[in-house]
């Protein structure tokens, strides 16, 4: 229900833009991204649906669990959608088609103090592949095109560390639609190996302190002892949380003063939203991006 209402949602894209502008909002909708069970990701945000009406004066906070990465960002381009948590690639892709649709104002910050995360790339443990030279004309999945970790920086970076081109060095290379599938299709053995995100502090064996892998050890549904790790990238920002650009500011404001406070006046909440282990929030702009948004430009345009 809640994936046909979005359709729905971005269907009607051209008939409001410009009726979504900044008025009184009788319901705020929340876009939340593709690549984990359905099922979990309204549990994880359902904290924000008991609170928020009461911090925004809203009737209703109504949830819109897209497919995949782009429905979220359709969403936000088309007006339709007055928040979401973005990695730094899909805010780049808002950003180039339209640098006026969404305001960036909060990331996370790491438990050690850092403001970014890392892409890794992971194999089965018992598959013989120990390294990224092993990768050599095998199968490597990504977790989705508009995945900062799960795809652009892997391609930008990975053909700097391999030596030549992706497609020279790989046998084969496809999607696993979003990371938690990547990671369980890698498992299955669909893929030799496969790129995700991970907060790259703490122990491996837990799936680091926050990330994908993380979230799939609380789960239960993945045991790290599987995988081993062969790959992982230069540190990446941490995306951004965003909000429609011409939200009502008295609006904005208060819902960035909830965001901001959650990490100690609900931390259940923020670690439900976030997946794993923060220490809270800071402020950004879109010039923290700018490195995200340039490498995009290049490598796959808007």
């Amino acid at each position: 229900m809640f994936k046909k209402a979005l359709m729905g949602a971005v269907a009607l894209t051209a008939m409001m833009v410009g009726g979504a502008q900044a008025e009184d909002l009788k319901e705020f909708r929340i876009g939340i991204l593709g690549g984990e069970n359905e099922a979990d990701r309204l549990r994880n945000f359902s904290c924000m649906v008991d609170k928020l009406p009461e911090v925004l004066g809203v009737e209703k906070v109504a949830l819109f669990p897209a497919a995949d990465y782009d429905g979220v960002i359709q969403g936000l381009l088309g007006g339709t959608l007055d928040y979401a948590e973005l990695g730094a690639s899909g805010y780049a892709k808002v950003y180039l088609e339209d640098p006026k649709a969404v305001e960036p104002i909060l990331t996370t910050v790491q438990t050690d103090g850092s403001t970014g995360y890392h892409s890794v790339m992971v194999a089965r443990k018992d598959s013989g592949i120990k390294s990224l030279e092993d990768m050599k004309g095998k199968k490597l999945g990504f977790a989705d095109p508009d995945s900062t970790s799960g795809y652009l920086v892997p391609a930008v970076t990975l053909p700097k560390a391999v030596g030549t081109s992706i497609e020279e060095f790989f046998g084969e290379t496809g999607f696993g639609g979003g990371h938690e599938n990547l990671v369980l299709e890698v498992v299955k053995g669909t893929f030799d190996a496969g790129t995700t995100w991970a907060s790259g502090v703490g122990e491996f064996s837990d799936g680091y302190t926050s990330g994908n892998l993380h979230k799939m050890v609380e789960k239960g549904i993945l045991d790290m002892d599987d995988l081993v790790e062969l790959w992982k990238s230069p540190l990446i920002p941490n995306g951004p949380v965003v909000v429609r650009t011409s939200m009502d500011a008295d609006m904005k404001n208060k819902f960035k003063t909830f965001m901001m406070e959650m990490p100690e006046a609900d931390p259940e909440c923020f670690a439900a939203i976030q997946g794993g282990d923060y220490k809270g929030y800071t402020e950004v702009t879109p010039a923290f991006y700018e490195p995200i948004i340039d490498a995009r430009r290049s490598k796959i345009g808007s």
